[in-house]
């Protein structure tokens, strides 16, 4: 027997080295009337006897409460999960009790048991519903305990992820590589193109002004996070021209469901950021729905040195929206793919 179990989430060899043998003593004085000084006595064979049978049924009991947690593991089937629980439990000890006290009285001590006697039936009986009663309500009760501390610290690991998460995010976009490579393109679209220059200025403008308005938001809609992509892929359009595709299929349908934001956002900069984009390796970014998803893709190409990582990643997106539930971001790749796969949210 292990010492400790997952399914237990706690060490219960010295609750059992303390709990059986109490047990084993108050059991036949309760239950079935033993005394010291009177019949029927409370002797060596009947602390024996009970010592055995609460030890096996504990050790028993033990195991059906580790199968069932793991038969239902998931809180929303507790209450399934205590019925069959209690069923098994109450069921198997009521039997085994029973056929124990007989089997170890007739074999070890040699002493004969009138099974049919009502009153050590139901003197065991009871005593089956009462140990039932106390390895359920000991285990459960240090289980909960132990699950809702857990609950607890993660709840509080997954705001201070999002809170973090966030100000990355934030700071991410304000870094000193993002703003130079940005006023690089304008300085030269300025002489050349003073039209497209305004534009640029009025898209990157956009994308700050975004930034600071879903700061504090879990969620927003997909329509406003496609609207500044749209301005966010302007900006690297203009900087890369044709050596960058990005092509956007989203049904409209789609549109008033929700994402994390700034997701695609981060998506498409670490695409940039590891991947070569030039005339010879031109690189495509397709973003589209798929089984309830918004997918992004790009074509793989690594390159053989990557820039400093921002502190914002797909671990961040991920703890993000286990805040919203227990959806999961997904990550393939493959010789020539890199695909993300961010779960919609119903609005």
């Amino acid at each position: 027997m292990k010492r400790t179990n997952c399914k237990i989430a706690f060490n219960d060899l010295p609750l059992m080295l303390f709990a059986i043998p109490l047990l084993s003593f108050i059991v036949p004085i309760v239950f079935f009337g033993c005394r010291f000084n009177r019949q029927p006595y409370f002797d060596l064979r009947q602390y024996a006897t009970s010592f055995l049978v609460i030890s096996l049924l504990w050790i028993a009991n033990r195991y059906i409460l580790i199968w069932c947690r793991k038969r239902y593991p998931i809180f929303s089937q507790v209450r399934k999960r205590l019925v069959l629980q209690s069923v098994l439990m109450f069921s198997f000890t009521i039997l085994g009790d029973n056929i124990l006290h007989i089997v170890i009285q007739q074999t070890i001590f040699k002493h004969q048991v009138n099974i049919f006697n009502p009153d050590d039936f139901i003197g065991r009986i009871a005593a089956s519903v009462f140990c039932v009663i106390m390895i359920v309500a000991i285990y459960e009760s240090i289980y909960f305990m132990h699950a809702l501390k857990d609950s607890v610290e993660e709840k509080e690991m997954l705001k201070r992820e999002s809170l973090q998460a966030q100000l990355n995010a934030l700071r991410t976009q304000v870094n000193p590589h993002f703003l130079f490579n940005n006023l690089n393109t304008l300085s030269s679209l300025i002489p050349e193109d003073p039209k497209h220059a305004v534009d640029f200025v009025q898209q990157l403008s956009k994308v700050y002004r975004h930034i600071l308005d879903v700061k504090d938001e879990k969620s927003i809609l997909l329509k406003d996070e496609l609207d500044v992509l749209n301005a966010y892929t302007f900006l690297l359009k203009t900087r890369f021209g044709n050596n960058l595709a990005v092509h956007i299929n989203i049904p409209e349908e789609k549109l008033q469901q929700k994402i994390v934001p700034l997701s695609l956002q981060l998506l498409m900069e670490n695409a940039i950021k590891h991947n070569i984009v030039s005339s010879d390796k031109p690189l495509q970014i397709d973003v589209f729905t798929e089984n309830g998803s918004l997918v992004l893709s790009n074509n793989l190409q690594m390159k053989n040195q990557v820039n400093e990582s921002t502190g914002i990643g797909l671990d961040n997106i991920r703890n993000r929206y286990k805040i919203l539930g227990d959806k999961e971001v997904k990550v393939t790749e493959d010789e020539n793919s890199f695909t993300v796969s961010i779960p919609l949210i119903e609005n």
